[in-house]
């Protein structure tokens, strides 16, 4: 009996393809072509990430699939099918792994992966990419917006982060030195007195989507325990639960994120403010409708919060800092303009974009009129009146 699909580690099965290569005939109509959205499927070792990705393999799902996964995988048994270049430094093979889909195996964070996988662009519709399980997302993301090369042709529809419902409060409150995190703008502020800051939380803290595994090993008390510090750490991500990484379906919890677009589904009204983890928050800002020429102001601030981890505040004509040390992890936002139009932003981390929204959708609710920008990260501080206060002040100066 095949025993290794409910192996946390145990990686497809893959049949080899001989002839993968992309038809020359199609140059004219791969121009045409759209982005292609990728998932980044995060979570510490032993998460389930290999479990998901052999799920999402065999699912009906309709799509053709391209995944990358990272060839030091979470388990040091890992057979390791595909072949790669003297150093380990290129991918020289695709295996085809059913219901179309294909799949490669690297050692790096997959860049190099992307960039061959792109030359057979029109073979695939979606791809996923795993990451190690000491991989921070934050530094693996924004590759997707400054390789020009590749922005062209991919774009993050979001992060999955798996999260071990066993293990997580462990991971969070007492990880060991590998499995520490440093904080991204080292050396600009000092945390080094401040709480641990681990790569479980990055990995959270980054997430758009947090699929709750193993939950089959945890009480419903224990279980309530680990929901409550995810909340407390990214308040906005969906929360799917789960064991074996079976979710109860594919499309909206790894595919077709669209995370950007659907920050009207949140209830701001409630979540102002998180509650505080000891490490990592999040905040919620909402402000009146702003008008067309405000949109380059909001960019000037974004760049003070995420370029420089300054908290402006104009005054008489200048602007100064408020006093707040931190650090954003992620950024979303939805800017209601007066004209009826609207903008999304999107950042992780210093990387960002204003771009503008793909549906406008109004029901009538009165938190559907608000501009609105959610913002994840550390030292942001006990309530979200400096943040509005700055953001608000700065746009209409």
């Amino acid at each position: 009996m095949n025993t290794h699909i409910e192996d946390d580690d145990a990686p497809p099965d893959l049949v080899d393809v001989t002839t993968m290569s992309a038809n020359p005939d199609s140059v004219k109509e791969e121009e045409s072509t759209p982005r292609v959205p990728i998932t980044l499927v995060t979570g510490y070792l032993g998460a389930g990430k290999t479990t998901l990705l052999n799920h999402i393999l065999t699912e009906k799902h309709g799509k053709k699939i391209a995944v990358i996964m990272n060839e030091f995988g979470d388990s040091s048994d890992i057979e390791k099918p595909l072949t790669v270049n003297e150093g380990g430094q290129e991918v020289t093979e695709w295996m085809e792994v059913g219901n179309g889909c294909i799949c490669c195996s690297v050692k790096d964070t997959g860049v190099m992966a992307l960039e061959s996988l792109m030359e057979r662009k029109g073979t695939f519709d979606y791809i996923l990419l795993e990451t190690t399980g000491l991989a921070d997302p934050g530094n693996i993301a924004p590759v997707f917006w400054m390789d020009e090369g590749l922005g062209s042709s991919i774009y993050l529809d979001g992060i999955v982060t798996l999260v071990d419902a066993k293990n997580i409060l462990r991971l969070l409150d007492e990880p060991a030195p590998e499995e520490k995190a440093d904080a991204h703008n080292e050396g600009e502020h000092d945390h080094g007195s401040g709480p641990i800051l681990s790569m479980a939380h990055m990995q959270v803290s980054h997430a758009d989507v947090i699929i709750l595994n193993k939950t089959d090993l945890v009480t419903p008390e224990e279980l309530e325990v680990v929901r409550d510090r995810i909340s407390a750490i990214n308040s906005v991500a969906k929360v799917h639960v789960t064991d074996h990484s079976r979710t109860p379906q594919i499309e909206g919890v790894v595919l077709d994120l669209h995370a950007y677009d659907h920050l009207d589904d949140l209830d701001f009204s409630r979540k102002g403010h998180s509650h505080m983890d000891p490490a990592i928050s999040t905040i919620a800002v909402t402000i009146p409708p702003i008008a067309a020429d405000q949109v380059p102001r909001v960019d000037s601030w974004l760049q003070s919060v995420l370029w420089e981890s300054a908290l402006p505040q104009p005054a008489m004509g200048s602007t100064e800092s408020h006093p707040l040390q931190f650090e954003i992890h992620r950024l979303k936002g939805i800017l209601r303009l007066q004209d009826g139009s609207s903008r999304i932003i999107q950042a992780v981390r210093d990387v960002f974009e204003i771009r503008d929204a793909e549906t406008t959708k109004d029901d009538g609710k009165p938190s559907q009129a608000l501009c609105k920008i959610v913002l994840i990260g550390r030292g942001l501080g006990p309530t979200i009146d400096p943040w509005k206060k700055s953001l608000e002040s700065f746009i209409r100066r």
